[in-house]
């Protein structure tokens, strides 16, 4: 009887075995992703190492204003507790505000950090600063909107142009595929500014030659020049069918110019990343929709490639975070839910 269990039991472990096997041979991407996904870079061990040598990594933000930025700031924290270094997170009140954000990348590269985490306003201004990380051996790690330069090792954002240009195709899906539309952006001298507006506007001129873009305006991420620009857009083109915000504080003003102006649903809305105005928009059929990012993802992710890169591994130099569409269908399922921030 025992021979016969343990025959019964050496039998079932072989199977189990070629079936591992089996599995792993017939979706070896699908496991190793699985693998990867389950796994996280900072192990205990490597908690430890980061903490004994007491690495300090300044993270330096487009802005602090925006719930966005606080879900990156989320983030990078996250990253920070299972990775064993210190992080401190800033960014200037506005988005305009690219003097106030090169006082703040002097000040943290005067500490000496062990490695700097950086998103641009200006994909120009910032170049001699980091020129000198780079002299100083800081590695520098990019997210959100990278900079005109290969000193960043690695920068950690959406695919700006991508994402904007399915925002595009969303736009000329409810609107019928012609008309007039048009754009409040945040900027035209960050890498998301000009990416999201470049991904909208040629994805309209490519593929819709019956959609005109009749304006694109820069509001630099404030509600209230936003509002203004977005009302003045729309008593200026009254045959206007939709309007895409480029981001939070942008939308933010074309629903509010939407609202003063009493156009509930007379023209298409999209947005870009959320906030809870946003999401009531959407709920309400104000909004129809918007792209959001992953800006937990975005911090997390930055954090943890300056760490790759303090432990000398080499680096995919660009860390795509994903993107996704959602509109009040799908707002509060468990693909899209976890990525929207209030």
């Amino acid at each position: 009887m025992k021979t016969f269990t343990k025959l019964f039991l050496l039998m079932m472990s072989l199977l189990l075995v070629v079936g591992m096997v089996y599995a792993q041979e017939a979706t070896p991407e699908a496991t190793e992703e699985a693998m990867e996904e389950a796994a996280p870079y900072c192990t205990p061990e490597i908690q430890a190492e980061m903490a004994a040598m007491d690495i300090y990594i300044p993270v330096i933000s487009k802005g602090f204003q925006h719930q966005f930025w606080q879900a990156v700031k989320a983030g990078a924290e996250k990253a920070a507790e299972d990775c064993g270094v210190t992080v401190t997170f800033e960014g200037p009140e506005t988005e305009a505000m690219v003097d106030k954000q090169m006082e703040m990348l002097q000040t943290a590269l005067d500490k000496q950090p062990d490695a700097l985490v950086f998103a641009a306003l200006d994909s120009k201004a910032a170049i001699p600063l980091l020129e000198r990380a780079q002299e100083e051996g800081i590695p520098v790690i990019a997210f959100d909107s990278g900079v005109d330069s290969d000193i960043p090792l690695a920068t950690a954002a959406t695919n700006n142009i991508a994402a904007a240009a399915a925002a595009a195709d969303k736009m000329a899906e409810l609107i019928g595929g012609a008309g007039e539309v048009a754009v409040i952006a945040h900027d035209q001298t960050s890498r998301t500014g000009i990416d999201r507006v470049a991904g909208f506007t040629e994805r309209i001129a490519e593929a819709y030659p019956d959609i005109t873009v009749v304006d694109v305006q820069y509001g630099g991420g404030d509600h209230l020049k936003s509002t203004d620009l977005a009302k003045a857009i729309i008593l200026a083109h009254p045959n206007l069918k939709g309007f895409f915000g480029a981001n939070e504080g942008s939308i933010i003003g074309v629903l509010n110019a939407v609202t003063e102006l009493g156009m509930e649903g007379d023209l298409v809305v999209i947005g870009y990343d959320s906030g809870r105005q946003q999401m009531d928009a959407i709920i309400a059929g104000i909004e129809a929709g918007a792209i959001t990012q992953d800006p937990i993802g975005i911090g997390y992710k930055s954090v943890e490639a300056a760490v790759k890169a303090l432990r000398g591994e080499e680096l995919d130099p660009e860390i795509d975070t994903g993107f996704h569409w959602y509109d009040a269908t799908n707002i509060d399922s468990e693909d899209i839910a976890p990525l929207l921030y209030e």
